[in-house]
Parts: C-alpha cells; sequence; structure tokens
C-alpha cells in the first residue's frame, strides 16, 4: 500500500455511481451520436469520420501531459474539471451546425475525456490499496457496462422517435451526466499531489520507459477486439453469413450483460503481476479461438448454423475480453512509478483512443475484404502480442525495481 491509499467503501461507491452515472449518457450518446451529426447537424457521414479521427488524435496526444498535471496538481480537482469540460463539450454540439465548430468542439471532448480517464485512474490509485485495484476497477467496468445498457435503450427511444428533440435531448442528458460525474468525484477525500522524484522536467518521462511503451504498444494490439463489436461484427454479418441482422443487437446485449455478471469474478484470480500475465496469456489463446469460430460462421447456407457459430464465438470474445481486462490493468499500474500514476495511465489509456481510431479501418479490411482469413490474422495477432506481454512486463518490472522478486514470479517461457 502506497503512502497515498486509503480504502474506505465510501469511495468506492462515489467512485462507481460516477462511473455510473456518466456512463448513462455515453451510451446514449454512442447510438445517436452519427444520425444525430448527418441528421441535426448537417455533416456528411465522410467530414464526420474525418473530423472524429482527427479530434482522436489530438485526445490520444493529450492524455500524458493531463495525466502528468494530475499527480502534480491532485487527481480530484483535475478530474473534476475535466469531467466539466467534456460536458461542455458535448453541450456545444447543441448548437454547432457546421464542420469547423464540430471540430473544434470534438477535439475539446477528446482532450478532455482522455484526460478524464488518465485523473480517474490517479484519483483511484490514491483511494484505494494496491491490493484492491484490480477488484476496483472490474466492478468499475460491471457499472459502465450497465450504464453504457441503459443509456443505449434511452437513445433507441430517441432513434425511434426520429425528431430533432429527441436527439437534442439525448445530447442535453449526455451533458448533463458529466456534470452529474463533475459533482460527485467533488465529494470524494481529496488525493495529495505527488512531487516529482526525479527527472520530469524535460517532458513526460513515460515516453523514456522504453519497457513501459513496449507494454503499452503491446495493449493497443490487444484492444484491437474493441471494435468488433460496433463494426467488425456487424458487416460481417450482414455481408458475410447467412445470419439475421438483428442478432447484432441480441450479441451486444449478451457482451454487456456478461462483463456485468462476471468480470468482478474474473478478476479475482488476478492479484499480482504473475497473475496479470497468465490472464492476459489466456485472452490471447481464447481471442484466437473465437476468431476461428467466427471465420466458421460464413460456412454454410443455413441462418441458424450461422447464428449458433456467431453466438459461440461471442461468447469467447467477451471471456478473452475479460481476462485481457483483468490482466491489463494490473499490469499497467504495477509498472507505473507511484509518483506517476497519471501520467503512465495517460500512454496507457492511447490504447483505447488507438484502437477506436485505426481498429475500424484495420477490421473492415481485414474481415470485409479478406473474410475468413482475415479473422484467424486476427487471431493470431492478438495472441503473438499477448505473449510478447510476458517478456515486456519481465523488464518493465526489473527496471521499477531490479531487487524486486516479481521477475522470478514471471518467467517469460512460463505459458500458465
Amino acid at each position: 500500500m502506497t503512502t497515498r491509499s486509503v480504502s474506505p467503501a465510501g469511495p468506492r461507491r462515489l467512485l462507481a455511481l460516477a462511473q455510473l452515472t456518466n456512463s448513462v449518457g455515453d451510451g446514449a450518446y454512442l447510438v445517436t451520436s452519427a444520425l444525430y451529426f448527418t441528421r441535426v447537424v448537417g455533416l456528411a457521414p465522410a467530414r464526420i469520420g474525418l473530423g472524429l479521427t482527427l479530434a482522436w488524435a489530438v485526445g490520444s496526444v493529450a492524455g500524458v501531459p493531463l495525466g502528468r498535471l494530475a499527480d502534480r496538481r491532485g487527481p480530484r480537482g483535475t478530474a473534476v474539471l475535466l469531467a466539466l469540460t467534456t460536458g461542455a463539450a458535448v453541450a456545444s454540439f447543441l448548437i454547432v451546425r457546421s464542420f469547423v465548430p464540430f471540430l473544434l468542439a470534438a477535439m475539446v471532448y477528446a482532450t478532455a475525456q482522455s484526460g478524464l480517464s488518465a485523473a480517474r485512474q490517479s484519483l483511484l490509485a490514491g483511494l484505494v490499496t494496491e491490493a484492491e485495484r484490480t477488484a476496483t476497477l472490474a466492478r468499475l467496468q460491471a457499472t459502465l457496462n450497465a450504464g453504457l445498457a441503459v443509456g443505449a435503450a434511452l437513445g433507441g427511444v430517441a432513434l425511434h422517435s426520429g425528431t430533432t428533440g429527441a436527439y437534442l435531448t439525448v445530447f442535453a442528458l449526455d451533458a448533463a451526466s458529466f456534470l452529474g460525474c463533475a459533482l460527485l468525484l467533488a465529494r470524494l477525500p481529496r488525493v495529495a499531489p505527488v512531487p516529482s522524484s526525479g527527472g520530469g522536467r524535460g517532458g513526460p518521462t513515460v515516453l523514456k520507459d522504453r519497457p513501459y511503451v513496449v507494454v503499452a504498444l503491446l495493449n493497443t494490439v490487444l484492444l484491437l477486439r474493441m471494435p468488433l463489436l460496433s463494426l467488425g461484427i456487424p458487416l460481417w454479418i450482414t455481408q458475410r453469413t447467412a445470419a439475421p441482422a438483428w442478432l447484432v443487437s441480441a450479441l451486444f446485449v449478451l457482451n454487456t450483460g456478461a462483463v456485468m455478471l462476471f468480470q468482478v469474478r474474473t478478476a479475482r484470480s488476478v492479484t499480482g503481476l504473475a497473475g496479470a500475465v497468465r490472464s492476459v496469456r489466456r485472452s490471447g489463446a481464447v481471442m484466437l479461438a473465437a476468431c476461428a469460430v467466427f471465420a466458421l460462421s460464413a460456412a454454410g447456407d443455413e441462418p441458424w448454423v450461422a447464428a449458433a457459430a456467431l453466438v459461440a464465438g461471442s461468447v469467447l470474445l467477451v471471456v478473452a475480453e475479460m481476462l485481457h481486462s483483468a490482466g491489463s490493468w494490473q499490469i499497467g499500474f504495477d509498472l507505473a512509478p507511484a509518483d506517476r500514476i497519471g501520467e503512465y495511465q495517460g500512454l496507457f489509456g492511447t490504447g483505447v483512443t488507438v484502437a477506436r481510431t485505426l481498429g475500424p479501418l484495420l477490421l473492415t479490411a481485414l474481415l470485409v475484404d479478406w473474410g475468413s482469413p482475415g479473422w484467424l490474422l486476427l487471431g493470431g495477432m492478438i495472441l503473438v502480442a499477448s505473449y510478447a506481454m510476458g517478456p515486456a512486463t519481465l523488464r518493465g518490472a526489473r527496471r521499477t525495481d531490479p531487487a524486486a522478486p516479481v521477475p522470478a514470479r514471471v518467467p517469460s517461457g512460463q505459458s500458465g
């Protein structure tokens, strides 16, 4: 346990409530944003894609310095400020009606979101003991999925209505959800800023930590699974299989429900770097199996056969997701210096942004253009990255503390 850490139940509940509050708004935003920007704002789909890609590129770069700010100025105040900024960016979408204001608002939104994620991790590190971090993150992930499900249902009501007023209501709800999140975060105990133990004047020190950078890059490859449910699998179902299109929503519900029910249980076995590496490796093997089953779903013309394969593949996918999440959380925190949690999590969190930005392009090429071989290539890439995480974690552990006993427990040749 670090000197910053306390572990009362109150802070954990407030963190969960803050997560739930803004994830409801995010869920509504995610299912309606594309149609809102085309039908209400009046932008062409290509311009929306360009604007969001540029915005998230800026946001991914901003995560490290904003995480560093949270470490140096205090994570609670930084998180509150960034939550309010995110809400203001969403509120500005209510009045923008041309590309340039949309682009500027999207950049503020992506930057604040990236920084908020890093600041929250730094805040959690100061409020929860090291032994409880992975379990707490698992509970927060389950809460996140519950909120997204509720928000998606509310967004579905707006989509069914199809009116401008309904879309505006959804965006107002999302903006209000970040205000509520900020109010809840402000009620958390103050976590004192941690002065740097050295070296940090010449720029973001995490970028000089090569082992951690390698770990973050490998984690980005593992996160390529993220756009599967929102893009890869829907395109695969409609263009390559005989399964009905409504199965897309059923698989989303399956994934969300499984994470809500089993993520905490899955994370219980991960208590240190050794367990984290084993969990990540298992996730890679399960992910390869999932990709193979998805590839088989295109064989034959019977809808029920394709649907059965898709359901089986989705079960394997969510198992891989939960194993990877539990392991990567532990690795990302344990390899970060105690006085730079926010800064290091700012880099680690860019994997999500990169996966969401570049993942759709890669998945479209692999799955839609290449078909079944593309699935196997994707699974192979993820398997290789999951096994490479062992040696990379070993190097990171030795760099963090050359005398630590952890490396002896994380041999790179052990499959777990």
